[in-house]
């Protein structure tokens, strides 16, 4: 019974090391060009956040001139809360400023090296 198990062990196949070395590399350069594209991914989505705030923002100011006159000045803080629904995403900061012919406000996210601008006809672009 004792040689049966050793005859068993030596028909037993397993990983060598060449192969192991192969799988490991593979790994390697499938997570070198996986970074890179996540960090694109990220800064992207940072971006998307603060021209999403800029066009909330927007929306909220022209509900602000509606009830209140198109001569008002509207900021981030005169439509935040209840009655005009303005909250700025977690990481960005808004600043806006003007009446309804004037009006001017950026956008930047804290992780974000882009900063984006909206002019009172509600075009963006990145200043």
């Amino acid at each position: 019974m004792f040689s049966h198990s050793k005859n068993i062990r030596k028909n037993e196949a397993g990983f060598t090391l060449i192969e192991l070395l192969i799988v490991i590399a593979i790994i390697g350069i499938l997570a070198a060009i996986a970074i890179p594209q996540f960090n694109q991914y990220k800064a992207r989505a940072y971006d998307t956040a603060s021209k999403a705030d800029l066009h909330n923002l927007y929306l909220a100011c022209k509900a602000y001139w509606s009830d209140n006159g198109s001569d008002k000045d509207c900021s981030s803080t005169s439509v935040q809360g209840a009655n005009y629904g303005f909250a700025p995403s977690t990481g960005v900061a808004v600043n806006a400023s003007g009446n309804e012919t004037g009006w001017a406000a950026t956008a930047k996210h804290s992780s974000s090296t882009a900063q984006f601008r909206m002019d009172q006809s509600g075009n963006i672009s990145q200043s």
